[in-house]
């Protein structure tokens, strides 16, 4: 039986953690605003990882969310899980049609981050079907996609920091 105050505690430390680095990481960017948007790479990193945050924090809170059954919490977790694959299939689809180099790391960065939320996606359909150990998936795919958006966050900020800045001409 789905007992959501057995899960509380690290629901609501996955919620925070992702809600403090959002901000963080919204921070970071928009002081690179013009070199993320001017790069196809940038921009796909910058809206998955967005994306991502975003979506872990509101997975939480859905889970955290008082007076759900288990098969509730499990379809909010899909739909969740859905828009967010979406996203992330059309930005990878984007950054690719206009990259103008190659961009191998970024195609296999997207599809490890793509598993993760399949992963969770087959724990919310296990939990779905009745057994709360699908939530042990969820959580691992959850925290795997850290992995990814962390990581994507300082490969985004050290690219975009590379950039040079114009000379001035006097």
């Amino acid at each position: 039986m789905y007992q959501a105050a057995v899960w509380h505690d690290y629901f609501m430390m996955v919620g925070g953690g992702a809600a403090a680095l959002t901000g963080l990481v919204f921070v970071a960017m928009s002081l690179h605003l013009d070199e993320i948007a001017s790069d196809p790479a940038h921009r796909h990193r910058a809206r998955t990882i967005l994306t991502g945050l975003t979506a872990v924090f509101i997975r939480c809170a859905l889970v955290l969310m008082g007076g759900q059954s288990g098969q509730a919490v499990a379809l909010e977790l899909i739909v969740v899980l859905v828009v967010v694959e979406t996203i992330l299939y059309r930005s990878i689809r984007d950054a690719l049609r206009t990259a103008t180099s190659a961009q191998p790391w970024l195609l296999l960065r997207t599809l490890g981050s793509f598993i993760c939320l399949l992963i969770e996606q087959a724990g919310a359909v296990v939990l779905f079907l009745g057994n709360t150990g699908g939530l042990y998936a969820v959580g691992v795919g959850m925290m795997a996609s850290f992995i990814f958006m962390v990581t994507g966050a300082w490969l985004l900020l050290v690219g975009v920091g590379t950039v040079q800045p114009s000379v001035a001409r006097t």
